[in-house]
């Protein structure tokens, strides 16, 4: 399955639209220098094709001598889950898929704005800002949640 993955986002549409979409994001990292920030995201992306877990991005983070490790723990985490709702995206885009289902955890580390966008029906184009910050299920700091792509057929 690997493999095939690479494949998809080295050749692929969806590959050059998550690219497209992380150049847009890597300003956001500001903790770390630019060169650290698209490596980060780099990491990011070939943890979804190798499975790997957001422990050894922070691990890369933390050799940047940047930031403490809780920041790192915390870019990792994001960045990953960010990469993983970005293919999502790309893929669901690819298919005309207008948008998604919020869903959330709903345990008690889930955030009550979070809490309330589950079940909610989000437009790829247009990010809902939550308690100040703008982004996709999964693509703010510490966010568990995830987009269930609405499939145009549905």
């Amino acid at each position: 399955m690997s493999r095939e993955l690479r494949r998809e986002l080295d050749g692929a549409d969806t590959g050059r639209v998550l690219r497209e979409l992380q150049a847009g994001q890597v300003d956001l990292i500001t903790s770390l220098p630019r060169e650290a920030a698209d490596r980060a995201q780099r990491i990011a992306r070939e943890s979804l094709i190798t499975g790997a877990r957001f422990d050894e991005l922070r691990d890369e983070i933390l050799r940047t001598g940047e930031v403490t490790e809780s920041r790192a723990t915390l870019i990792a985490r994001t960045e990953t889950s960010k990469a993983s709702t970005m293919l999502t995206e790309a893929r669901a885009e690819a298919i005309g898929s207008p948008g998604y289902t919020w869903r959330s955890h709903r345990d008690n580390r889930t955030r009550p704005s979070h809490r309330e966008m589950n079940g909610q029906f989000v437009a790829w184009g247009s990010p809902p800002t939550l308690d100040g910050l703008t982004g996709h299920a999964g693509c703010v700091p510490n966010c568990r949640c995830f987009a269930r792509p609405i499939l145009p057929y549905e």
